[in-house]
């Protein structure tokens, strides 16, 4: 993330569309995401987690959000995840970040494993994940809480390739 980050990130971050994905709860103000790019080492060892911008390059102008969260180095394993503005959504960015995302990890890293959990019913986060060789491992029931109702999710799992 950089600076110019802060309009973007504020727009994202309070979408209420997508906090039942992210598991935020709340708005933020512009200034705890500006001490949040601020505070951030922009190191995945030192925060245990990576937020990178998703730009569509013709434009230079940001599309998207990627992130690594949960990042345990002992086991060479963290969380993804990814949303999109909703007009960018079905253009191919979510795959092509997700693909350069994984080869980072696996290659320059040396992560030995990524993980997801998705809504049972996030028919398109589902199709992209196994699309880029994620595979079901389960199904959390009743593992998030969206207002008054719980949702089953399923964990999914990508491993290095040998």
């Amino acid at each position: 993330m950089e600076p110019e980050d802060l309009d973007f990130l504020y727009q994202m971050e309070n979408d209420p569309s997508l906090w039942s994905i992210s598991n935020f709860t709340v708005p933020y103000s512009k200034a705890v995401l500006q001490a949040y790019i601020d505070s951030s080492m922009n190191d995945m060892f030192a925060d245990r987690q990576l937020r990178l911008i998703i730009c569509e390059l013709s434009q230079d102008r940001p599309i998207g959000i990627i992130d690594i969260t949960d990042f345990e180095p002992m086991h060479a394993r963290a969380e993804i995840g990814i949303s999109l503005l909703r007009e960018e959504r079905g253009k191919g960015y979510a795959a092509e970040a997700l693909a350069l995302l994984s080869d980072y990890v696996f290659t320059f890293l040396h992560f030995k494993q990524l993980n997801a959990h998705i809504l049972v019913d996030n028919e398109d986060s589902l199709h992209l994940l196994h699309h880029a060789g994620f595979v079901d491992c389960g199904v959390l029931k009743e593992w998030w809480r969206i207002g008054d109702k719980y949702y089953d999710v399923v964990l999914l799992q990508k491993v290095r390739p040998q």
